[in-house]
């Protein structure tokens, strides 16, 4: 088995992940999707718009790049999550709010 030339283009990095990322945000607030299911979300937007767009004529290389795009979008959205998450601690304690108990509020009411 002769494994498929892919090739990247800018295409990858500036718009593949940035429009997974953008799509799955929008579809997880307009369809009110869980949490556990963002990454199977993205993952597949990833696929389809890599089969469908970006690798048409060769079947191996939009499964294997459209994963990369997905999981680009899953590490973008974890990178801004816990940078915001670490900000949001920082000015919590330089202003005096106990996070702990916003938190446990924020939970109550969820459940």
């Amino acid at each position: 088995m002769e494994f498929p030339i892919i090739y990247t283009n800018v295409w990858d990095l500036f718009f593949g992940v940035p429009l997974i990322f953008v799509l799955t945000q929008f579809l997880k607030t307009l369809f009110h999707v869980k949490p556990i299911f963002v990454p199977n979300l993205a993952i597949g937007l990833g696929i389809v718009l890599s089969i469908f767009i970006s690798h048409q004529y060769n079947i191996f290389a939009g499964l294997f790049m459209g994963w990369f795009y997905g999981y680009g979008a899953i590490g973008t959205h974890a990178t801004l999550k816990t940078t915001l998450n670490a900000y949001r601690k920082k000015q919590s304690k330089k202003l005096g709010i106990d996070i702990n108990a916003k938190q446990q509020t924020f939970l109550q009411k969820n459940n």
